[in-house]
């Protein structure tokens, strides 16, 4: 396996592990409590955590067979499962989890080196190879672990998955008219990124601590100050994922 691969599937299995942290700690009347996303509970986070497991699982399969294998078998499989997993009771929903994760873990383990390389195809319909896959789960779990809205913040995520999740924003927002133009800076200068449509103007250049940078490039709870060029508000980004 390249040594691509082999870090980002540590960093997935360390989201895991804090995930599933985050969902221990969970009592079972605080499964119903509004996690961070618009309309969801808690339950319905650790229930779409879970089902991407089995969707990332699939496409695995798919990089190692060579037979198609979506995702999800149409497009509203996975809002279902997701409603249909909130309302099942927290004792389940953390067995679920856990069996997923399990699943996904012995996927990743099963895959030969020579078929990370294979081209599946992303919910979204992006084709990517198999070897973006781990990344997949990274986002997932470590974003997600926010969302509960129990005590995780982007504070505990490591600064190198902060970092790979504003490169992963930026990609998405470079040159689009709906994302203001800015350049995020990390408070030691390591590291910009640029956002947005220029359309002939200078940035707003937004610097920070990269557990802030990438708080605020998601769209989730920003844990530290940020400062935005000249002192004023800062810009307002488009959804991400």
């Amino acid at each position: 396996m390249s040594a691509g691969p082999a870090m980002v599937l540590e960093q997935a299995a360390k989201g895991t592990a804090a995930f599933e942290a985050a969902v221990h700690r969970l009592t079972d009347p605080g499964f119903t409590k509004p996690s961070y996303l618009p309309g969801w509970s808690r339950a319905h986070v650790v229930a779409h955590v879970t089902r991407n497991a089995d969707a990332l699982v699939n496409l695995l399969t798919w990089a190692r067979t060579g037979v198609e294998t979506p995702m999800y078998a149409t497009g509203d499989q996975r809002a279902r499962e997701i409603e249909e997993g909130a309302r099942r009771p927290a004792v389940q929903l953390r067995a679920d989890l856990r069996a997923a994760d399990s699943r996904l873990a012995g996927a990743f383990a099963a895959l030969p080196d020579e078929c990370w390389g294979a081209t599946v195809r992303t919910a979204r319909g992006r084709e990517v190879p198999a070897s973006q896959v781990p990344w997949m789960r990274v986002r997932e779990v470590w974003i997600h672990a926010v969302d509960l809205n129990i005590d995780t913040s982007f504070d505990d995520v490591p600064h190198d998955v902060c970092a790979a999740l504003v490169d992963d924003v930026a990609a998405s927002f470079q040159g689009r008219p709906d994302c203001p133009f800015v350049r995020l800076r990390s408070e030691d200068g390591a590291h910009t990124w640029l956002l947005g449509d220029s359309g002939g103007a200078e940035p707003v250049v937004v610097s920070g601590d990269l557990p802030s940078l990438a708080a605020y490039a998601t769209g989730r709870p920003v844990p530290g100050p940020l400062y935005p060029t000249g002192g004023g508000s800062l810009p307002k980004l488009p959804a991400w994922l």
